[in-house]
C-alpha cells in the first residue's frame, strides 16, 4: 500500500508534482482542496467567504481524515493544511510526507500568476504579497519541517525540471 502526501507553501508545485508522480507510478492522485470543493459542491474561495478561514479548516480536517485513509494514493494538501489541528502528525503516520520547499521569491513568482484564484492573498499589492508569502512561510514552516522528506523545487519551472523532481522523489521513497 502506498500513500505519498505532498505538503509546502501556495505555489510551490504540489499539484504540478503529485499529476506527474501518479502518471510516472500508474496510481491516483488527489488534491485536496479539489476534493473539498467536489464534496462541499462550492469553491474554497466560496467556502472562506461563507465560513471564514475558521470554518474552512475545519471541513479541511474532516475531508483531510477521510482523503487519506484512501489506500495507493498521492495526495497534495492545501498549503495551510499541515498548520492547523494535529494534521501534520496525522499525515506522518497516515503516510510518507514530502515537503516540497521553494524561496519566498521562487513562490512569488509562481503565485503573482494566480493571486485571484487565492483567498488568502486576494487584494494585495505585489509589494504586500512578497511580505506576506515571508511572513507566513517562517510561521508554516514549522509545521513543514515536521515532514519526513524535504525536496528542494525552487529551480522547477520548466518540463525537464518537474521529471528530475519525480526522480527526486522516487529515489527519496525508494520507489
Amino acid at each position: 500500500m502506498t500513500r505519498i502526501i505532498l505538503v509546502g507553501y501556495m505555489g510551490a508545485g504540489k499539484t504540478t508534482i503529485g499529476k506527474a508522480l501518479s502518471q510516472e507510478l500508474g496510481i491516483v492522485f488527489y488534491d485536496l482542496d479539489w476534493y473539498i470543493e467536489n464534496r462541499m459542491r462550492k469553491t474554497v474561495t466560496q467556502i472562506f467567504a461563507e465560513k471564514g478561514e475558521e470554518g474552512f479548516r475545519l471541513i479541511e480536517h474532516n475531508m483531510l481524515h477521510e482523503i487519506a485513509e484512501f489506500e495507493d494514493v498521492i495526495i497534495s494538501c492545501g498549503g495551510g493544511t499541515p498548520c492547523f489541528f494535529d494534521n501534520m502528525d496525522y499525515l506522518n503516520e497516515q503516510g510518507q510526507v514530502i515537503y516540497l520547499k521553494a524561496t519566498p521569491e521562487v513562490l512569488y513568482k509562481h503565485l503573482l500568476m494566480s493571486k485571484g484564484e487565492r483567498p488568502l492573498l486576494k487584494g494585495k499589492s505585489p509589494e504586500e504579497l512578497i511580505t506576506f508569502i515571508r511572513e507566513q512561510l517562517e510561521k508554516r514552516e514549522i509545521f513543514y519541517n515536521k515532514a519526513r522528506y524535504t525536496l528542494d523545487v525552487s529551480l522547477m519551472d520548466n518540463y525537464e525540471k518537474i521529471k528530475i523532481s519525480i526522480a527526486k522523489i522516487r529515489e527519496l521513497l525508494s520507489l
